[in-house]
């Protein structure tokens, strides 16, 4: 993928929020519907709970709704809300119309569905809006995946819960966070994780295993040779929040430690499009993440999707103003 035009108007990111269901599964409870225990899943995972119950909107709408109290932004002014997901609520309509009324915005509102690598490829494409005139920006990650889960199956059972994490993304003057960026689908892999319409998750383990770790790193290098730095640059990873096994030898493709990524999975298991900002928040409210620093976003999912971005976290850099803004001629 192309580097970042240094002429394009870029954007920083100025607020963010979570929302987890208050209903908790721990791995001894899955112990009473499954041939498992806690230390097998630990141990494979690095899993011990997840987060079940609420709507994809209803928790959109609590993420959303912190990240612009914590920016500061007047919702009326958002331009457009855009919502990662694999689980709307309904076929028909994009459930970010749910949020948005629940909000109260007045702008646009689409879905994006990439499974794991939702929240990275809207991210992407709300940069691209900013480059193109739009000035504030909510992007949410939501999956409710209890709703296509099977908690009989400990091939995929034992991973995934429910969860959401939003950000405020306005216009900078100059180039803004993001240096760089990789989107990337092999559709020849689909059939490795899927769910049908009305159905639940399916799941070739081993399959998924081999393809994330390549697509992982693959993807994460892509994005780095486009912004033109190196691993030894990256000050801290946000990986999609797959399975420790995978992030951890994804890592180790890549030359990166463990300790240099932001590691929720333990709390709150796979949460598909809600894993990377979950993560990213958990980093920001550690004080994980200091000014001027490069963060890699990385993920993958079904499709077999990938996506990652590198940004230069700069939340001090101006932001855009219509007086800012070049006079026609």
């Amino acid at each position: 993928m192309p580097r970042t035009p240094t002429a394009a108007r870029g954007a920083i990111i100025t607020g963010w929020g979570t929302a987890l269901p208050d209903k908790v599964v721990t791995n001894v409870d899955l112990e009473s519907m499954m041939d498992t225990n806690d230390a097998w899943i630990r141990e494979r995972t690095g899993i011990t709970q997840r987060h079940v119950g609420g709507t994809t909107a209803g928790l959109s709408a609590e993420a959303g709704r912190a990240a612009l109290d914590h920016s500061g932004v007047d919702p009326a002014t958002i331009d457009t809300l855009i919502l990662a997901t694999t689980t709307p609520d309904r076929t028909v309509p994009a459930s970010a119309s749910t949020v948005q009324e629940a909000l109260g915005l007045s702008c646009g509102a689409f879905d994006v569905n990439a499974a794991c690598s939702g929240w990275v490829y809207a991210l992407v494409t709300a940069h691209g809006l900013i480059a193109m005139g739009a000035e504030k920006i909510l992007v949410i990650g939501t999956d409710t995946l209890d709703r296509i889960t099977d908690y009989t199956d400990r091939n995929t059972g034992i991973l995934f819960g429910n969860g959401s994490g939003a950000v405020v993304l306005e216009a900078a003057e100059g180039a803004g966070q993001m240096l760089g960026w990789d989107l990337d689908s092999v559709g020849a892999a689909e059939s490795a994780l899927f769910a049908e319409v009305g159905g639940v998750l399916e799941m070739e383990g081993r399959e998924v295993f081999r393809r994330a770790v390549r697509l992982m790193a693959d993807s994460a290098t892509k994005a780095m040779e486009s912004a033109g730095v190196v691993a030894d640059d990256i000050s801290l990873v946000v990986p999609h929040q797959a399975n420790i096994r995978i992030i951890s030898a994804s890592l180790d493709r890549l030359g990166i430690p463990l300790d240099r990524a932001s590691i929720v999975l333990d709390s709150t298991g796979n949460t598909s499009s809600a894993s990377v900002p979950l993560a990213l928040a958990d980093a920001l409210d550690k004080n994980r993440i200091a000014d001027g620093e490069l963060l890699l976003f990385v993920g993958f999912g079904a499709g077999m999707s990938a996506a990652s971005a590198v940004v230069r976290w700069s939340p001090d850099a101006p932001l855009f103003t219509a007086r800012s803004a070049p006079e026609a001629s």
